[in-house]
């Protein structure tokens, strides 16, 4: 009976609230007084019955306060965000063993709402996490914050202030933001609406409350889901949950994503995603926070998240391969609380696929919320690649081409003196990755190429021979020179994976030169002897047709054959670490091949593939059918699907050291 009448108390909230536009904005009253008055002393009864008052009641709603400006409010228990995910199989790792609230994730702005005494004492938004904004006053234009509750106790409960799709519908044609623009989605919309400081404006934008989370009150309730069942009681009307007791299987995640999609659909409720939070609050206060999200909950996304913005120009950037890659330059548009004003454009054919000209709009995205990426272009018609590429390299002046290989365009300078190009292989050398040598940066390289006194990279080895002119370039000294020439000194000391690194052979980088030195034992010789004899590099891991073909086709140019001779003369190619030639036989990890995803504390990726590595096992960087074992830390991405996929052994972090024997 009592959830049958708080039914009835929202539906005649609502009603009266719809006929009360009518008749003061719209000048079209529905019904006639004597209707409109029957009904609002039923609500008014019912009010008085069940102790519950919305904030946007008629009963309490004669006059619609105004405010200066918002004042702001500190949150003592901060409202953090929850980290994010798009893969289904890192949604289950995450959730383990321990039961959870799967729910929708509201797409609107999140609201804390306080009462004390059973009165509402105050409204806020989420702000900085720290510190809100207090939107009290809009209390009565909102639908679904009563104003007075029958509950005694302090009560502090989170939820998403949102319009509905079919409302926004309705509104989008009527209304414009501060620039003057029509709102781009319901989000915005509701944003703007609920920091508004007429509330009477804020009634009209047909924004509604649905509470997601209680942070303070019904102590005795020991489950999240327990205490937003109760807030029902209350007047509220909680966001919809579906309770996990187990650990889902991709399959079961995925039908319990589909219902609540479902349910979102059929019930007009704008929803960007899925929540997955621990039920149990106690063990969910002591999975414990970073200074961006709680741990206590996993967001899963459908997709990224779009905003318009405009194509400016088009960055040409000559590389150390010869390729030069176009890079957009935005109007700077904000995006997960980043300015993005730059993003890739990859390539001619991507360019030309999406019609990309100066001045169109364009949707950019941060895809899985990390790498800028426009995705559409609004403004499509008129293409014209002549006008988009560049007939002269923008370095060396030399023409350009347009190179075509496997349906992919791109644009190329063939000069191989080119200077940006040349200087590029330099950085690259210099590298920490490579010959590490510390302060020769980009800056540094440009003026000593300028300068005529590097041409070939064992030109750095034999610097000294022109230190008086070093000395007396425009930001140099004595100082500036032996610090040089010591970091150039320490790095003839150095590794196999390090020099192979510095040769640049197409594809071959950190793990392919790891694998090389496992292989031939961190001897140049025996690598050598290997390509000289036709070694077929497909038998090692992750080792494909394309990374064997790069390198015997590097060493079939005899100007890369001398430079790896003549640089060989200059450095000293440490002998394998005491470590790696004691790797136990015995090693659970020994010659296999293992793959680290995410994080897996306290090591750094280069760290942990060193212990492995150091374990006689091989550090992968992708999962295949060669791939023995999978660790998976925290924040795992696509490689858990492809390892779940292929049969893969995955290992948590406490597995893999617990197999070591740490």
């Amino acid at each position: 009976m009592e959830q049958e009448n708080m039914k009835r108390l929202r539906e005649l909230t609502d009603l009266l609230n719809q006929y009360r536009r009518e008749y003061y904005d719209l000048n079209a009253p529905s019904v006639d007084d004597g209707e409109f008055d029957r009904l609002f002393d039923e609500l008014a009864q019912l009010e008085k019955a069940l102790g519950i008052q919305m904030g946007n009641s008629p009963t309490q709603t004669v006059g619609w306060p105004a405010r200066d400006g918002l004042d702001k409010v500190a949150h003592t228990t901060p409202l953090l965000s929850l980290d994010k995910t798009k893969q289904v199989d890192e949604l289950c790792a995450f959730i383990g063993e321990q039961p959870v609230m799967l729910m929708l994730k509201l797409d609107g702005l999140t609201i804390k709402v306080t009462y004390e005494q059973g009165m509402i004492l105050e409204a806020a938004t989420r702000g900085n996490g720290d510190e809100g904004e207090n939107v009290t006053h809009n209390v009565r234009g909102i639908s679904g914050i009563p104003s007075r509750i029958p509950y005694k106790g302090r009560l502090v409960v989170t939820g998403e202030a949102f319009i509905r799709p079919s409302d926004f519908e309705v509104l989008q044609d009527t209304l414009v933001d501060s620039n003057g623009q029509p709102y781009k989605n319901g989000r915005n919309l509701a944003a703007g609406s609920v920091r508004l400081l007429k509330s009477e404006d804020c009634r009209e934008r047909r924004v509604t409350f649905m509470p997601f989370n209680v942070l303070e009150g019904f102590d005795e309730l020991p489950a999240k889901s327990e205490r937003l069942k109760k807030l029902r009681g209350l007047g509220f009307h909680p966001c919809y949950y579906l309770l996990s007791k187990h650990s889902p299987s991709p399959q079961g995640m995925e039908a319990g994503i589909q219902k609540l999609r479902d349910y979102a659909r059929d019930n007009d409720i704008p929803i960007d995603g899925i929540v997955a939070t621990y039920n149990d609050v106690a063990f969910a206060k002591i999975c414990g926070r970073t200074g961006h999200h709680y741990k206590d909950g996993l967001a899963f996304k459908f997709e990224d998240e779009r905003f318009e913005t405009k194509l400016i120009g088009i960055e040409w950037n000559p590389t150390r391969t010869g390729i030069i890659a176009p890079v957009a330059i935005l109007r700077p548009v904000q995006i997960d609380g980043a300015t993005v004003s730059r993003a890739s454009l990859h390539n001619l054919s991507f360019i030309e696929a999406l019609e990309l000209m100066p001045g169109n709009r364009v949707l950019v995205s941060k895809r899985n919320m990390i790498i800028p990426h426009i995705e559409e272009n609004l403004d499509r018609g008129g293409f014209d690649m002549g006008r988009v590429t560049l007939p002269y390299c923008p370095c060396c002046h030399r023409p350009t081409r347009i190179q075509e290989e496997n349906g992919v365009k791109r644009l190329f300078c063939d000069n191989p003196d080119c200077t940006a190009r040349r200087l590029r292989q330099f950085v690259h050398f210099a590298g920490k990755k490579a010959m590490n040598i510390e302060g020769l940066s980009e800056g540094t390289l440009e003026k000593l190429i300028g300068w005529g006194l590097l041409h070939n990279f064992w030109d750095i080895y034999e610097l000294d021979e022109h230190r008086e002119e070093i000395v007396d370039i425009d930001g140099f000294g004595e100082k500036s020179w032996e610090n040089l020439w010591d970091a150039i000194q320490r790095s003839r000391d150095t590794t196999f994976t390090r020099y192979l690194i510095a040769m640049d052979i197409p594809l071959i980088g950190r793990t392919a030169s790891r694998a090389l030195a496992q292989r031939f034992h961190s001897s140049l010789e025996e690598f050598e002897s290997a390509v000289i004899h036709g070694f077929d590099f497909t038998r090692l891991p992750e080792f494909g047709e394309t990374l064997h073909q790069n390198i015997h086709q590097w060493f079939q140019n005899e100007d890369n054959w001398y430079f790896w001779s003549e640089l060989r003369n200059h450095v000293t190619i440490a002998a394998p670490s005491a470590v790696q030639k004691a790797a136990a036989p015995d090693s659970p990890f020994a010659d296999k091949t293992v793959v680290v995803t995410g994080k897996v504390e306290p090591y750094t990726r280069d760290g942990i593939n060193a212990k492995i590595e150091s374990l006689g096992g091989h550090a992968g960087s992708s999962v295949s059918k060669k791939t023995d074992y999978l660790v998976c830390g925290e924040n795992a991405g696509s490689k858990l699907s492809k390892a779940r996929e292929l049969g893969v052994t995955v290992l948590t972090p406490a597995q893999f050291f617990q197999m070591v024997g740490e």
